[in-house]
């Protein structure tokens, strides 16, 4: 019970106005020992997110801002002379945590990015040949703001697909945001005084619980079927790889495991659809131009592929 409780507590709190939806695709993501990046302009409660999801499973969260002077090191850490043991002493960097937090990645240098999905795709950082393991669980929370243009370093296709599910987040309606400025004292109140729900120890227990959720073979077929019809799109450069497809399902496996289930329905499959595939799909530069999105594409996709029935 313990993420879904936190879930619930989360998201019926009545304080992250709007955000149920990213707070269940981050759980998920977690769950799935995956990663996230969050697409969104400034002031739209990402740290918030981050920092109320900590707090709630017991784990720790550091938050680095991504620039173009940091360096590598100041995100995995380095080794220095201890003058007193006359050794090499390793001084751990901030992705030795459970939540990190790297703000506007797109900001930082191409050498950093790489040292970071580097660390994240291994789950561990190699300094002048020692390995050290990273900490379980773990899971980077990037985000990047669409609208910078200047001293960004976009992320290449290939960085892309190290993350599990894009988020793109936004504005909150005009009544989320009057409930929003209602309650902004409150809100900062509720996050510093959050008590946990859950230790780190159910968290991993039930990171592993999730892979035991059972499949159909018509969810597998329909999975299959919706990857295969990205690359068939007339407006598709590059359709979605089978990674892709494996990140839809653990993706639906997270999320059912999250809704209390323990086997997969298509609608799981449809909800993480568009998050797990948008940003794993190149657009045809004509179609770009027209203002067409990957986003409508998967929707498109989504909407023309027949749904299995039970």
């Amino acid at each position: 019970m313990g993420v879904r409780q936190a879930y619930s507590y989360i998201t019926g709190s009545g304080y992250l106005i709007e955000k149920e939806r990213e707070v269940k695709l981050i759980l998920a993501a977690l769950i799935a020992r995956g990663h996230v990046l969050i697409e969104g302009v400034p002031g739209v409660a990402k740290t918030t997110i981050a920092k109320t999801i900590a707090r709630t499973l017991s784990l720790d969260f550091k938050r680095v801002q991504m620039t173009p002077d940091l360096l590598p090191m100041d995100i995995i850490g380095y080794k220095i002379f201890d003058q007193k043991t006359a050794e090499f002493k390793f001084v751990k960097g901030p992705i030795f945590t459970n939540i990190l937090l790297a703000d506007e990645i797109n900001r930082a240098s191409p050498r950093t990015q790489s040292a970071l999905l580097e660390a994240m795709q291994e789950r561990q950082v190699t300094i002048e040949g020692e390995t050290f393991r990273l900490d379980e669980p773990f899971i980077v929370l990037a985000t990047q703001n669409p609208i910078e243009m200047e001293g960004v370093f976009p992320l290449p296709e290939a960085q892309l697909d190290r993350f599990l599910v894009k988020i793109e987040t936004g504005y909150p309606s005009t009544k989320g945001f009057v409930e929003m400025l209602k309650k902004v004292d409150e809100i900062e109140a509720w996050v510093e005084a959050i008590k946990p729900v859950v230790t780190k120890e159910e968290v991993l227990n039930e990171i592993r619980s999730a892979r035991d959720v059972k499949v159909d073979e018509a969810v597998y077929q329909y999975i299959a079927s919706l990857v295969e019809e990205t690359r068939r799109h007339h407006a598709v450069r590059l359709g979605a790889s089978p990674r892709s497809g494996i990140a839809v399902l653990r993706m639906a496996k997270a999320v059912a495991y999250l809704e209390g289930r323990n086997y997969v329905i298509p609608d799981d499959v449809k909800q993480v659809l568009a998050p797990t595939l948008s940003h794993r799909i190149i657009l045809k530069p004509e179609y770009e131009v027209e203002g067409l999105t990957a986003g409508r594409v998967v929707e498109e996709i989504a909407n023309r592929v027949p749904v299995p029935r039970p």
